[in-house]
């Protein structure tokens, strides 16, 4: 029986109705037995489930002390503790989950089915777990390599890390648990996140940092919405009523609950008003000032009763699909683990098509570094999941090469942080006496994640150590990289093939098995640019900010669209990854030759699989915009689509673009505006590999920025209305034609830097006032 919702509310005291509108604990909602509500739980989990007895079963008895504990604790101290089967480690308390690829990875994918499969399947593990929220996924844009969270966070473009969003927060609500798509917004480091002032120019705001927000919303309709700890042009997120109200909410029509992130509000009753409904965790403080401050009557009674309404309509929908009973299937989640991973992995290089490997000419493999026996699979911070499985990386090449192969392994790196000699050396001579080394290494465990910045963008000296000495007795040397975000490679040259896991999760080992001897065609593209070195990254000269303001110098010029527009050429461009095989483009085509106002194109092309395994392509379309009033990029990717052929296979992909998709925002008019001209479609394989494009022409209605007294005649005379109120002002005063007024003002305007006012009135000596101009140009209102 549906419930009624504003009978309840109307029931409630001010008090009960603070209650509902914050925490219980750390976790959970409040529960209202005399009016008939039953709280949920909520947990972190934007790759896994983290579900801890102690934290959820127990909640009462936590604190921020031991929330700060969980958050600080890295990956690397959650694997030290199971393995020990210690139980000191907050996260050792935690249920067993699948732990699938970190957002850095599982976007390399390009997949959207594949995403949503996972989406179901955290569906299903949070329903056996009895969890009503999964606090994820994270989706702010990857804008410097060395944000702490990046491994969380798909892309640096908006397009790739709204689209992926989507297709796992369907999945995950089509199972019945809502999803809290976050850090909305800004949240771009973590360098003193909770302090930080994010400054960024509009324009770059909207096209850049909530253009995925905006695009998974319109896809997926997430249940909430998690504010960040960062202030945004000088406003606490969490307390911004342009953000969360007239944005969110008037914009973008998102009918939804707003929570906070944990700890992450100053102000309760400014952060109520502001449209943020749901205070987690519970703090005494929260509730009592939002309730001194309701009954000075400092809340009207809508904005708190919306916010109850909106907090109930939460709760019945996570009541109403609870699904009591449920056995996830771990045997099986955990397949999709290691599908995802491969589907998901990056070959970066490929020197003399060394990979994959195979029995007739590399018959002896020499596996080194100590990433082989204890993989890294994920970040730190309070996404970290305890695996329920755990593919390692040695073990799965065994199996993997079985007869075919002799697999000889070394550690070579016993400890992360100190070059080993002896180890080293030891290692050196199993890489001699084999056909082939693969050499496995990473980043600094727990130098990623909440609340600190990376430090630099190396891999551990150790395993850059172990790379070079191998690489100068064996040639053929494969490398295999584990890392947050992008690192530079002053040691590529050294090796003749690269697979990027990023951190690929718990089945990251069969899936660089797979790989390694051609079991699976790689087919994973990169979501961001890799740099040469840190200093040629777009945000390099204002990170990480000061005086507690961090500038957005760049703009719009984020990831790929900076390197286009400083003719840069990254160590890798957004977009690329190589295969086991070829494709081949052909005949691109488009729905019409020209575009009216407001109206969708599709675009379809011919992919064919010319090589000699089957494989997957991620075909991408770019843009290029005509010469306008607004800088533009260079191209900028607006749709994508990814297509399995056999050998030999040919299919048409076809991809939607819609208006909106040419357009860019203004901040002259206040709204998005489309250019009249000729675009041109990219059909690519990265940023930087285009393989078709054509030309389509775009008929659109005109706009015109507002005008002052101050700009020049040959600018009002480019804006034709107001140049027709303009002319009608002045024949009014002198009497003149109007078609000798329109001829003096086009003759003189080329010769005047002057504005209009002084041109007006001193070189034509019309008598005119500052008001009467300003009103002209402004144009008849309502």
């Amino acid at each position: 029986m549906k419930k009624d919702f504003q009978a309840i509310i109307a029931a409630m005291t001010a008090e009960e109705k603070v209650a509902l509108l914050s925490g219980s604990g750390l976790w959970r909602t409040t529960s209202f037995p005399q009016h008939g509500i039953d709280d949920i739980v909520m947990t972190d989990g934007t790759y896994g489930v983290r579900y801890s007895t102690s934290q959820i079963e127990q909640g009462e008895n936590w604190n921020i002390t031991d929330f700060l504990a969980v958050i600080g604790q890295s990956a690397g101290e959650v694997e030290q503790e199971q393995q020990k089967g210690g139980s000191e480690a907050l996260f050792s308390k935690s249920k067993p989950a699948t732990c699938f690829p970190n957002g850095s990875t599982l976007a390399c994918s390009w997949d959207r089915e594949l995403v949503y499969q996972m989406g179901a399947a955290l569906a299903e593990e949070c329903q056996e777990m009895g969890v009503g929220i999964l606090l994820g996924p994270g989706i702010n844009i990857r804008r410097t390599p060395l944000a702490g969270r990046g491994y969380e966070y798909y892309s640096e473009d908006p397009v790739v890390s709204g689209d992926i969003a989507a297709a796992l927060i369907n999945g995950l609500q089509d199972g019945g648990v809502g999803a809290s798509l976050k850090h909305f917004a800004a949240n771009n480091s973590e360098f003193r996140r909770t302090e930080m002032d994010s400054v960024v120019e509009e324009r770059a705001l909207r096209e850049i940092y909530l253009a995925g927000f905006r695009r998974a919303i319109d896809k997926s309709n997430p249940w909430t919405i998690m504010s960040s700890y960062n202030r945004l042009n000088g406003v606490q997120t969490s307390q911004d009523p342009w953000l969360l109200t007239e944005v969110l909410r008037n914009e973008w029509q998102y009918d939804g609950l707003v929570m906070s992130d944990w700890y992450g509000i100053k102000d309760r009753p400014a952060s109520l008003l502001a449209g943020n409904d749901l205070a987690m965790p519970e703090t005494q403080h929260d509730k009592q000032e939002l309730l001194q401050a309701n009954n000075r009557g400092e809340i009207p009674s809508d904005i708190m009763d919306t916010a109850c309404l909106r907090m109930l309509t939460l709760l019945d929908k996570v009541q109403q699909h609870r699904k009591p009973g449920t056995k996830a299937d771990y045997q099986q989640h955990h397949q999709l683990a290691q599908r995802l991973a491969a589907e998901s992995i990056v070959l970066l290089k490929n020197e003399d098509d060394i990979l994959p490997l195979l029995p007739g000419r590399q018959r002896t493999v020499a596996v080194l570094g100590k990433p082989a026996q204890e993989p890294v699979i994920q970040g730190s911070g309070c996404a970290t999941t305890v695996p329920y499985m755990l593919d390692r990386p040695l073990d799965e090449i065994f199996e993997v090469a079985g007869n075919d192969f002799n697999i000889e392994y070394a550690i070579g790196t016993p400890e992360d942080n100190v070059i080993d000699e002896q180890a080293q050396a030891q290692a050196v001579e199993v890489a001699k006496k084999a056909d082939v080394a693969v050499v496995f290494v990473s980043t600094a465990i727990g130098e990623d994640g909440e609340n600190g910045d990376r430090k630099d963008l190396n891999i551990l000296p150790s395993h850059e150590a172990l790379i070079r000495a191998v690489a100068r007795q064996q040639p053929n040397l494969v490398v295999v990289l584990a890392n947050s975000d992008a690192v530079v490679m002053p040691w590529l040259s050294d090796s003749k093939a690269l697979l990027e896991t990023f951190f690929a999760g718990q089945g990251m080992g069969r899936a660089v098995a797979d790989i390694l001897f051609g079991r699976a065609n790689p087919c994973g593209k990169l979501t961001v640019t890799v740099p040469n070195t840190l200093e040629e990254t777009p945000a390099w000269l204002s990170y990480p900010g000061e005086n507690l303001r961090h500038h957005y110098n760049e703009g719009l010029f984020v990831g790929y669209r900076y390197y286009d527009r400083r003719k840069l050429t990254p160590q890798f461009p957004f977009g690329f990854g190589l295969s086991y095989t070829t494709f081949s483009y052909a005949n691109l085509t488009t729905s019409v030759a020209q575009l009216e106002d407001g109206n969708a194109l599709t675009v379809s092309v011919e992919v064919t699989n010319s090589g000699k395994m089957a494989g997957k392509e991620v075909v991408q379309l770019y843009i290029s915009a005509p010469a306008g009033e607004l800088a533009r990029e260079v191209r900028a990717l607006k749709a994508f689509a990814k297509v399995y052929l056999e050998v030999g296979e040919t299919k048409t992909l076809s991809m939607v673009l819609n208006w909106q998709d040419f357009a860019c925002f203004h901040p002259g008019v206040a709204d998005w505006v489309v250019d009249a001209g000729e675009y041109q479609l990219h059909i690519a394989r990265s940023s930087r590999d285009t393989a078709l494009s054509t030309v389509i022409n775009l008929c659109a209605t005109p706009y015109y920025p507002p005008l002052q007294a101050d700009n020049s005649l040959q600018q009002l005379i480019n804006n034709p209305p107001a140049f027709d109120r303009v002319v009608k002002l002045l024949v009014s005063k002198n009497s003149l034609p109007e078609t000798l007024v329109r001829e003096k003002l086009i003759t003189i305007a080329p010769d005047l830097f002057c504005g209009l006012f002084i041109a007006l009135t001193e070189f034509l000596a019309i008598d005119i006032t500052r008001q009467e101009l300003a009103a002209a140009l402004q144009g008849p209102q309502g």
